[in-house]
């Protein structure tokens, strides 16, 4: 009986953690090129008084064992790197990927990556993104007198002063073996991990590279009918953990009674 209780402690403790990655995906649902996160779970080790296979008498097998489990644990998070909706701004300064791959911004002299377009002028026209942080280790510079700021599919950006097109410099996209890997930093920003895989840079619209779209930026992949499906979910399961608690500590009253 003790183990039952066990057990449904780590249930309960499994379906806090779900409640906490839930709400950090509700509370992110309208940031620019957020990803939600989803919680894995595994099944804890296995006490088995009786094996499958074992001998049952007149040289016969068992076809089943007898096991019983120890509860669950959390395995981890894992990013969903699916696209997010893409919402017009008409800010010439705010780009959205469509498809694979991630912004290379310069953090304290390190590459970070995002999916967060929503670049803006710094004082020195450099492109950077709204916490200051340069696109491209500061390789885009946009005067005070561009005008007509255009970003084409293939990251080329470009302005004009009077009758002249000026090239200010090309955005390139990293991409990972697996994205997932990444470690979230806060700040919609991403930090390279060994379990991401080396980075592979490349021009968008190159094969296996997504495209950039100008005026546009991409939000959150974060649809608010499912996460409340999981909440209710994590809570019901959370209640019914309680319950077998209850129902444990029930019975080993009633165990001490008969003793009494």
């Amino acid at each position: 009986m003790i183990r039952a209780l066990y057990s449904s402690a780590t249930g309960m403790k499994a379906q806090e953690m779900l409640i906490d990655v839930t709400a950090n995906n509700l509370a992110n649902v309208n940031t620019n090129g957020f990803k939600r996160s989803q919680l894995d779970f595994a099944d804890l080790l296995y006490s088995q008084p009786e094996q499958a296979g074992a001998p049952a008498g007149d040289g016969q097998l068992s076809p089943i064992g007898l096991e019983v489990g120890s509860g669950v644990r959390p395995v981890g998070t894992t990013k969903l790197f699916t696209p997010g909706s893409f919402e017009q701004t008409s800010n010439p300064t705010d780009i959205a990927i469509e498809g694979d791959g991630f912004f290379q911004v310069t953090v304290n002299g390190e590459i970070r990556y995002t999916r967060d377009g929503a670049f803006r002028r710094g004082p020195d026209g450099v492109l950077a993104t709204g916490d200051g942080y340069l696109v491209e280790g500061g390789a885009i510079t946009l005067p005070p007198e561009a005008q007509n700021i255009a970003v084409s599919a293939n990251g080329q950006v470009s302005y004009s002063v009077g009758d002249s097109i000026v090239q200010a410099g090309q955005i390139t996209l990293a991409k990972f073996a697996n994205p997932a890997g990444l470690t979230s930093e806060g700040s919609n920003l991403y930090s390279l991990t060994d379990a991401a895989g080396a980075p592979q840079t490349g021009t968008p619209g190159s094969p296996g590279f997504g495209t950039l779209r100008g005026q546009f930026l991409e939000r959150s992949n974060v649809e608010v009918v499912t996460e409340l499906i999981s909440l209710i979910t994590a809570q019901r399961a959370y209640e019914i953990n309680s319950r077998a608690i209850r129902a444990g500590d029930e019975m080993l009253s009633t165990t001490t009674d008969i003793v009494r």
